[in-house]
């Protein structure tokens, strides 16, 4: 049976797993190793669980999608992939970062109306089971997907939720027609301020973003200076089927052609190479060639600089947030406030991706 999770519900949830692995091993942090405040959510089916942290240790457990650990502490030990040499401390061992999304249990003060237009939110919980609403008696959970810790959504209303608390109306952005609702204290209305453009007075054909599949690496260029800099995460290179889009990304010079805040992808139009899932308000995107390759953030692995994706260029949620704001075509929240189009559509900045 579903339910509403409450930020005390998310500690308990994050308690028993902890309490789980104390019973299947004898690995409990010491108190050196102890740093609060850290919680991981696990974003992959299941991730190993080692007596140290190397690849080639000792498996000592498993976690499983949606649960929650206390990170106890960050380890970066000389072994390992250079490319993401992090590990966490959690009871019972250590979970190499790859697929933990580092999390927080946030919740917000409740708008009492929301803008006829949309008002554009990011999740602020773990995690959120989104739910239908046909009556004000018939609540049914959505079995498709969840929303995730970053994950930013457009808000449409305020309703009487099932618990009889103020929920918010999600408006799918890929169909218009298709409305969910959430507790609204999991949702942070995003400031105007935090969308403001950046350099938005530099001729545009001054900015160039640059991709490296050769070492994963995303360069903004004002000019010839490099101003931004990080790794992601490019499609993996693995046989196409007839009829379908390579999952390699594409070489080339191309253009940013859209912007979109959140985005739904999966479900068909996967993104990443993890399982054939739904993934709602994806974060930042940044179309540049047709197929779906674009530019975003993702809140379902941890692995950056290893290529990852079915073709797009993963970032880091607060990397592509910038990006977005950097690049051109200008989103303009304003112009979003008078319409019901989310989306910024013409020619924008260079993107170059090349081998190197």
């Amino acid at each position: 049976m579903s339910r509403v999770l409450s930020r005390r519900d998310f500690l308990k949830i994050s308690g028993l797993a902890l309490g789980s692995l104390a019973f299947s091993n004898d690995f409990p942090p010491g108190q050196w190793e102890y740093e609060p405040g850290l919680l991981g959510r696990v974003a992959y089916q299941s991730v190993s669980v080692f007596d140290a942290p190397v690849l080639d240790a000792q498996t000592v457990g498993y976690r499983f999608r949606d649960e929650l650990l206390h990170i106890y502490k960050v380890v970066r030990p000389l072994s390992g992939p250079a490319y993401n040499p992090v590990w966490y401390r959690v009871w019972g061992g250590y979970v190499h970062s790859a697929f933990i999304q580092t999390v927080e249990v946030r919740l917000n003060p409740v708008l009492d109306s929301v803008p006829e237009a949309g008002l554009l939110t990011e999740l602020t919980v773990p995690f959120s089971q989104p739910f239908n609403y046909s009556s004000p008696d018939v609540w049914e959970p959505n079995s498709d997907f969840y929303l995730y810790y970053q994950s930013t959504h457009w808000i449409t209303d305020v309703v009487e939720g099932r618990d009889g608390q103020p929920w918010y109306q999600i408006t799918d952005e890929l169909d218009y027609r298709f409305r969910y609702y959430v507790p609204a204290g999991h949702l942070r209305p995003i400031p105007v301020e935090e969308l403001t453009p950046i350099s938005p007075d530099l001729p545009p054909d001054e900015k160039r973003i640059e991709i490296s599949l050769k070492w994963q690496v995303l360069s903004a260029i004002e000019g010839d200076n490099v101003v931004f800099r990080t790794r992601i995460s490019s499609g993996v290179d693995k046989p196409t089927p007839p009829g379908s889009l390579p999952t390699q990304t594409p070489e080339g010079m191309f253009f940013i052609q859209s912007k979109m805040p959140s985005k739904h992808m999966g479900a068909g139009r996967l993104t990443d190479d993890l399982d054939d899932r739904a993934l709602p308000g994806v974060p930042w995107t940044a179309f540049f060639k047709k197929g779906g390759y674009a530019i975003h953030g993702a809140y379902w692995h941890n692995n950056f600089g290893w290529p990852m994706s079915r073709g797009c260029v993963n970032m880091r949620n607060e990397d592509a947030k910038w990006l977005f704001r950097w690049t051109n075509p200008i989103w303009d929240p304003q112009a979003v406030s008078d319409s019901t189009d989310w989306e910024a559509r013409r020619q924008g900045t260079r993107v170059d991706v090349v081998e190197e």
